[in-house]
């Protein structure tokens, strides 16, 4: 299954320019830090989904672990034996390759097993961080204002801070408010990083209307 820590970090593409990179001029007023990737893995939306999904889709993800761990058993004896040639007088690379490639395309082969049972499962995740991720960037700035915050930091952006000056749980605050529920179940089209798509399509035209004509 595709990694919850992948799917939050491409849920945080949502996250507002608000959060500035370590290249951000220092400016006058409140100075806070926030990790966008923990206020919505912290969110009740995303614990309820993550709930319904692995009740919805246990079947499959216990075959996929069942899966997992006959690959690696399948897969401890070829590179048991790999690792007795290697160490073998006179192994060389040429001598090693056929049985290095049995092994990659063992695991590669399971590997694309695993992501097919495991990918109505992942697919729910995607689709409701996607919409949690969504209302990330209200979340961030009605947490700014109530904290009268004018320079908002990443954590690892932050040589130091004091714990008080963490404004994730805020965020996460808004989010509770927000978007309390979420839907496991994408539409048959929806594709991953869809709205995002979309909002960036319909901002680009908004952009350039708003331009000013060049003088001649």
């Amino acid at each position: 299954m595709t990694t919850f820590k992948t799917l939050l970090l491409a849920a945080a593409l949502a996250a507002p320019a608000a959060i500035v990179s370590t290249s951000a001029t220092a400016q006058v007023g409140g100075v806070a830090v926030a990790d966008p990737e923990a206020a919505v893995a912290n969110s009740k939306a995303w614990a309820t989904a993550r709930t319904q999904i692995q009740t919805t889709y246990k079947a499959q993800i216990d075959q996929a672990n069942a899966r997992r761990q006959a690959i690696s058993t399948e897969l401890q004896p070829l590179v048991d034996a790999y690792q007795k040639a290697a160490a073998a007088p006179g192994a060389t690379e040429a001598s090693l390759r056929s049985q290095a490639t049995a092994i990659q395309t063992k695991e590669q082969a399971g590997n694309a097993e695993l992501q097919r049972l495991t990918a109505p499962a992942s697919r729910a995740q995607a689709y409701a961080l996607e919409q949690i991720s969504a209302k990330l960037p209200d979340a961030v700035s009605a947490a700014v204002r109530a904290k009268n915050v004018s320079l908002l930091l990443r954590p690892n952006a932050a040589l130091f801070a004091q714990p008080t000056a963490d404004i994730t749980s805020a965020i996460t605050a808004e989010l509770d408010r927000t978007v309390p529920t979420v839907g496991i179940t994408p539409p048959a089209n929806w594709q991953p990083g869809q709205q995002q798509q979309q909002g960036a399509a319909a901002a680009a035209p908004a952009a350039s209307n708003n331009r000013a004509p060049a003088g001649r």
